[in-house]
C-alpha cells in the first residue's frame, strides 16, 4: 500500500456504502488528523486508536441520518502521489455552496477549508467531503 490516505478514504467510502457501523483503518498521523476534521465537521460519529499485534489501527464509527443514509455523500482524494494539488489562501473557497468540506494540509496542520481561509494559509488539498 503506497497511499495510506487514499486507502483510508476508500475504506470509509466502502463501509458507508455497505452501511457498516465502523471501519478499521491503518494508523497514520495524517489520517488521524483528517479524522479529527471529519469528526469536528460532523461527518463521522467518532474514532479511536487501537493497537493489535504490534500494529496500530484506527476504528472509525460512521454516522447515519434518521432514514439510514450515510452523512457522507461523497469523499474523494484530490491530491495523489502522481499529481499533487496545491491551493493558496486566496484560492480556498466554499465547497458545494458551503455544504461540503475541503481538507487541506498546511503549515498549521491539517485543516478544513473554513479554518484555512480564516487563518489565511494555503497548502496541499488532501480530499473533499460532502
Amino acid at each position: 500500500m503506497n497511499d495510506v490516505i487514499a486507502d483510508s478514504i476508500t475504506r470509509i467510502r466502502n463501509a458507508a456504502g455497505r452501511r457498516k457501523e465502523s471501519a478499521k483503518l491503518v494508523y497514520s498521523k495524517t489520517v488521524e488528523a483528517i479524522l479529527s476534521v471529519l469528526a469536528a465537521k460532523g461527518y463521522i460519529a467518532s474514532y479511536k486508536t487501537d493497537e493489535a499485534d504490534t500494529r496500530r489501527y484506527i476504528d472509525v464509527f460512521l454516522k447515519y441520518d434518521d432514514s439510514g443514509r450515510s452523512v457522507i455523500s461523497e469523499i474523494k482524494r484530490v491530491s495523489k502521489s502522481g499529481r499533487r494539488v496545491y491551493r493558496s489562501a486566496s484560492q480556498i473557497k466554499k465547497f458545494k455552496h458551503g455544504h461540503g468540506t475541503i481538507i487541506i494540509t498546511t503549515s498549521k496542520g491539517v485543516l478544513s477549508n473554513d479554518d484555512a481561509h480564516n487563518l489565511n494559509v494555503g497548502g496541499e488539498v488532501l480530499c473533499t467531503v460532502w
